[in-house]
């Protein structure tokens, strides 16, 4: 895979990280768009239509303050409990009420990506990931909310950081529970450069 510089419409360090592990050269430009989730809209559907709205308001946003044309990476993580999405933690209550649903069950995490190129053409994929946690005490719950890692994660909790011993198993993308699919993102990277160099 070889791609010139693009740009991360997010602030996440998280898919920084991931990003410089690529080795892709890249700049950041955080995307401010309303994240509420619509009327009857599938987590499914939300995930991708937010990695999408970040992507192209970012692309536009460069291109209406004329400044390099980049292609502009967008990526949404949601994570869902039976139907529910839950999102960043509002508060440390919030935080308690979403490990403790979590806790001892099963859950699926989504991360969309997407990918806006010259033209405003967009690729776009999703990676699906099931996390099994153990059963957490409220000690362990109290402890975790305390050290702050859970405060901007969707979740609320990290699986890179403390949380990786809340977890008995993992089905799926690790890098995507993450906040980035480098496997999807690299095949994404792959197709776009393809078909915009068929035009």
């Amino acid at each position: 895979m070889a791609i010139g510089k693009i740009c991360l419409a997010s602030a996440s360090p998280r898919r920084q990280e991931l990003l410089q592990q690529m080795g892709v050269d890249f700049v950041t430009e955080k995307s401010d768009i309303d994240e509420t989730i619509a009327c009857n809209e599938t987590p499914r559907q939300y995930v991708t239509r937010m990695a999408a709205t970040k992507a192209k308001t970012v692309y536009d946003n460069r291109k209406n303050k004329n400044k390099t044309v980049l292609p502009v990476l967008g990526a949404d993580t949601a994570v869902i409990i039976g139907s529910t999405v839950l999102g960043k933690p509002k508060n440390r209550a919030d935080g308690h009420y979403m490990l403790s649903r979590l806790s001892g069950r099963t859950h699926e995490v989504l991360t969309a990506i997407a990918l806006v190129t010259e033209r405003s053409k967009i690729f776009q994929t999703i990676s699906t990931s099931r996390v099994t946690f153990k059963v957490l005490d409220e000690k362990e719950i109290f402890l975790y909310l305390e050290s702050g890692e859970a405060d901007d994660k969707a979740g609320g909790y990290g699986i890179q950081g403390l949380a990786a011993t809340f977890i008995t198993k993992l089905e799926g993308s690790y890098s995507a529970v993450v906040g980035l699919p480098l496997f999807e993102l690299s095949e994404l990277i792959n197709r776009s450069m393809a078909i915009n160099s068929e035009n």
